[in-house]
């Protein structure tokens, strides 16, 4: 290319800015309103999407989210506003044994289904498939068991006992109903085979076994061998030889009870549902059908699947199967249920003992609910009759087989829990507090004992419980505490009142009498399980002498033998409750058993995880500033414990979250004015969070903000304490930045610094931040680690980031004793010696910055200042010498550019190269001189050079056109003799 000397054009930024500045309008609407819907379709549900005719069109409707709503309006879905998560909720409710689905997909929920308990049942209402896995994990046996039946695998013949071998032998009978019965009577009387010493394993396998034949034989199309497998089943409830597994044989033996209902029921709609006798069109049930719309031969089907079971000649099989199958006679009579469940609960007082008795009660309330769930007069009848012949558990048939299997009565009342609690909780559903009365009476005078009262408190509102609560005390100190220990009374007490509102007036007379039943438990387990749960009602209702009571009788429970090391949950727990309430850290922390209390925390996992809790609860509770000095020392030596826990082998998502913790702290702590104070605080916190990257980049930024916030108060005028002040600050971050691994950071929070040390008229400590910056940028790491374990080259932050140090250089006055722009010229040097991607053109583009920064200092008056700093356009005032150094500069600079542009002149970096060119141009016709004749022809040859390849961007080659005529109108100089050399190829 030709000769060339750069000179900088003259500008006038106030004009410049006046010029091209918009003039402000209103806002037509609010850029962040919410979108609004101006077309609303009515979608009807045979798949018509327009409206009826002759109806107006819907009017404009605001957005309606279609997972909330259950409105007809749609906007394009067929969507009625059904919950798909809930409804497949519902469903799961119904699977078979052990939680595995029953036919694989063979049964499908019918409309007629949609009439269920969930009409009417609450969310407080808890169903029975949340209970079963509790209770099998609950009730286990090492014992061995045995099991009766008539479907057993050949591999299990060595476990085989023939109990009878059957003498009726079936002839030809013409009667399809005998011949059933007799069927039946094969069962009760032979070929029926008990398997021995099976274990728990084994029986539960054997069971899902007989499920699964269940579903096979149904499935073939042998109804009478699932009506025998469901009444085998069924049998298997009257065997109470293994007490201690009954209440789990229950939960596995009514699963495939319900099964069998489930399929006997959709047999029954499937064959309602049929085509009519002479017609092909099918019969439609409505989904709320009644028997009216039951044709005749569904009935009668019904009929004999009643009859069957009704040839059953032992109780306990006829009812549970009768009771499997209660829904079904919703095809033969509306309101049949409530006189079958009536029926049925008064056949329970037929069986003598009291444990099946209480589950068959149980079974017989749990489908009652389901399908008739407003009809409730069974349910106290129930409870009733529980309370009426709870003293057989007394009685010498119970005592005697008690005996015989080595079982206590405390674990044989425990038992119990599982089907009284579910009674209890159907008598309690939407229950009055009168009716909580009247059963408190049935209970003080009929059975009085800790498995009723606790199962009585689990079942009620917690209000009603916390409005009775001295009626509670007195009556968990009166009763008999066979089956229950009064502890877990006491635990479940205090469950319900911390979720209730305690009358005022009781709250203290109830803590006296729990309290002091709870701290004479010598059993550390014990002890813990009613403190963990008390300690939240005392918080919530008590002041700073009650709650340090607490803590300290826990820590004196929990020291001797270190007993503390076996209940780190449950303390952790402690921790968690009071937290949730106690929101003054200020009288947290004035507790004097608090910090001991955490101290027992001595593995260094879980002690972590309580600096954790304690943390993050400051962090979102603690919304105004902290000075007190008790809560600052307590949390610098939780957050010690946090920060001594990361080493080289924490993950770094574990360094962030205690990072973040620590910071969140930091910035919360104001000294007010006491700036010196604040000062010693962040020196401090230095200390002792030393190793974290975050915090310390958070110690610099507040630090420089304390100095922004001294100039702020002194609007910038420094007296000779504050100037020494913001010295120290800027002091604190020039020791604390090099500490940090990461190079990035540095750079980042060297520029911020140096920037804040300038506005502060710090002048040599700018300078020491601006050259530690420039001498570290050799040291960048040339790529990046972003997310997924991926780098990527670390150019482009560098290019950014420099141009931000470039345009703080501008106001950067020059140190007399080191030469004009001495530290643009270290940074220059600096980017020579750089190791450059060869693919990349970051040095050009920060070159380009440099030539608009040079321009820009050779104005009389720069664009931007900082206050109270004489940058050079004071110090220098345009003079020659000082203009005659930046253009040396300057054309330096041009040269490194175009020696760059000569090595991508080939024609497959044609594209590279015209982008690259358009900018330099576009930065040559803004801040140089083009009334020079060299920088006219600079720039024409550089056009020239863009389109030299055909790549060049015609929009930007356009934009600098309009640019050129626009500046040539207004007379600026050059412009006239350049617009004619800028065409477009």
């Amino acid at each position: 290319m030709a000769s060339y000397e750069w000179h900088p054009c003259s500008r006038n930024y106030v004009l410049e800015r006046e010029g091209t500045a918009m003039a402000p309008a209103p806002a037509a609407s609010h850029p962040l309103k919410a979108i609004t819907v101006t077309e609303v379709k009515k979608v009807d549900r045979k798949g018509a999407g327009t409206p009826p005719t002759g109806k107006a069109a819907p009017k404009p409707s605001a957005f309606v989210d279609p997972l909330s709503m259950a409105d007809p309006l749609s906007i394009s879905l067929d969507f009625d506003g059904s919950d798909p998560l809930s409804m497949m909720m519902k469903e799961g409710n119904t699977t078979a044994v052990s939680g595995k689905s029953s036919r694989s997909g063979s049964v499908k929920k019918s409309d007629s289904d949609t009439q269920s308990g969930e009409d009417v049942l609450d969310d407080s209402f808890e169903p029975w498939s949340f209970k079963k896995a509790a209770i099998l994990a609950k009730y286990t046996t090492s014992e061995k068991l045995s099991i009766t039946t008539s479907f057993l695998s050949t591999s299990d013949q060595e476990r085989v006992v023939i109990k009878t071998q059957s003498q009726a032998q079936v002839g030809s009978v013409s009667d399809k109903v005998k011949n059933r019965l007799e069927q039946l009577d094969d069962f009760e009387e032979g070929s029926v085979k008990e398997m021995l010493n099976l274990s728990q394993q084994d029986y539960v396998k054997r069971i899902e076994e007989l499920n699964q034949a269940l579903i096979t034989a149904w499935d073939n199309d042998h109804r009478v061998k699932a009506l025998k497998i469901a009444i085998q089943c069924s049998k298997l409830l009257v065997d109470v030889s293994v007490i201690p597994f009954y209440p789990s044989k229950f939960v596995l033996v009514t699963d495939i009870l319900d099964t069998f209902g489930r399929l006997v029921y959709e047999r029954l709609l499937d064959k309602a549902q049929t085509s009519l006798p002479g017609t092909s069109r099918p019969h439609r049930l409505s989904a709320n059908f009644t028997a009216e719309e039951v044709p005749e031969a569904a009935k009668e089907t019904c009929r004999n699947w009643f009859f069957k079971i009704a040839s059953i000649r032992e109780l306990i099989p006829r009812l549970y199967v009768e009771a499997a199958l209660i829904k079904c006679y919703k095809f033969l009579n509306t309101g049949e249920y409530t006189e079958a469940l009536e029926r049925l609960t008064m056949m329970t007082r037929g069986v003598g003992d009291p444990l099946v008795a209480v589950y068959l009660r149980c079974y017989l309330c749990r489908i009652g609910i389901q399908v008739a769930p407003r009809f409730r007069n069974h349910i106290p009848t129930c409870f009733e009759d529980f309370i009426s012949t709870f003293h057989l558990v007394q009685g010498e048939c119970v005592q005697n087989t008690l005996a015989i299997q080595k079982v206590e009565m405390p674990r044989y009342l425990s038992l119990f829990c599982p089907g009284l609690d579910f009674i209890l909780q159907c008598v309690a559903h939407r229950a009055s507090e009168e009716e909580l009365g009247h059963t408190l009476e049935r209970c003080r005078t009929g059975c009085n004992n800790a498995l009723m009262i606790n199962s009585i408190m689990s079942a009620f509102q917690p209000q009603y419980i916390a409005q009775r609560a001295i009626t509670f005390t007195e009556m968990i100190r009166e009763c008999e505490d066979t089956g229950l220990p009064k502890h877990t009374l006491y635990r479940t007490f205090g469950l319900c009142l911390v979720v209730a509102e305690t009358p005022e007036d009781q709250q203290l007379a109830v803590l006296n009498e729990v309290w002091k039943i709870v701290v004479k438990l010598k059993n550390p387990a014990d002890y813990i399980s009613c403190a963990e749960v008390w300690i939240e009602y005392v918080v919530k209702h008590f002041g700073k002498r009650e709650l340090s009571t607490i803590l300290g009788d826990i820590i004196k429970h929990m020291t001797p033998d270190r007993a503390y090391e076996d209940f780190y949950p449950q303390l952790q727990s402690v921790v968690t409750k009071i937290l949730a309430h106690q929101h003054d850290f200020s009288l947290l922390f004035s507790l004097e058993k608090f910090l001991p209390f955490v101290d027992m925390f001595q593995k260094e996992a879980i002690k972590v995880e309580v600096c954790k809790n304690i943390f993050e609860s400051f962090s979102k509770h603690q919304t105004t500033p902290v000075n007190d000095p008790v809560v600052i020392n307590a949390m610098m030596f939780l957050g010690r414990i946090m920060h001594d826990s990361v080493d080289a082998l924490t993950l770094e998502d574990e360094k962030r979250v205690v990072g973040n913790l620590l910071c969140s702290f930091v910035r919360q702590v104001h000294f007010g004015r006491d700036f010196e104070q604040q000062l010693s605080f962040y020196v401090e916190s230095r200390a002792y969070f030393s190793n974290l990257d975050m915090v310390l980049i958070a110690l610099v930024h507040s630090v420089n903000n304390l100095s922004i916030e001294t100039r702020k108060i002194l609007k910038g005028n420094h007296s000779r304490k504050t100037a020494a002040f913001v010295r120290a600050c800027a002091a604190y971050s020039f020791i604390t930045i090099p500490s940090l691994q990461s190079v990035f950071s540095q750079l980042q929070l060297y520029l911020i610094s140096g920037q804040v040390a300038l506005l502060n008229q710090c002048y040599s400590q700018a300078d020491a931040f601006f050259k530690a910056l420039i001498s570290l940028i050799p040291d960048l790491p040339r790529t990046l680690d972003v997310a997924d374990s991926k780098s990527r080259t670390s150019e482009p932050f560098l290019v950014d980031f420099l141009y931000g140090f470039i345009s703080t250089l501008l106001v950067t006055p020059d140190n007399p004793d080191s030469g004009v722009m001495y530290l643009l010229r270290g940074l220059l040097n600096v980017l020579q010696d750089y190791t450059w991607d060869p693919s990349s053109d970051g040095r050009v583009l920060i070159y380009t910055r440099v030539l608009a920064m040079l321009s820009a200092a050779c104005q009389e008056t720069y664009p931007y200042r900082v206050d109270k700093v004489d940058s050079n356009d004071s110090m220098y005032g345009c003079d020659p010498k000082f203009v005659s150094e930046l253009k040396a500069i300057a054309n330096t600079v041009i040269g490194e550019i175009l020696g760059h542009l000569k090595t991508i002149s080939t024609p497959e970096f044609g594209k590279r190269q015209s982008t690259l060119v358009l900018e330099v141009i576009s930065v040559l016709m803004s801040s140089a001189d083009l009334g020079q004749a060299s920088m006219v022809g600079l720039v024409t040859q550089l056009w020239g050079l863009a389109q030299k390849h055909g790549q060049a961007d015609v929009k930007t080659l356009k934009k600098l056109q309009a640019y050129a005529k626009s500046q040539g109108s207004r007379g600026v100089p050059g412009f006239q003799a350049l617009l004619p050399k800028l065409t477009v190829n």
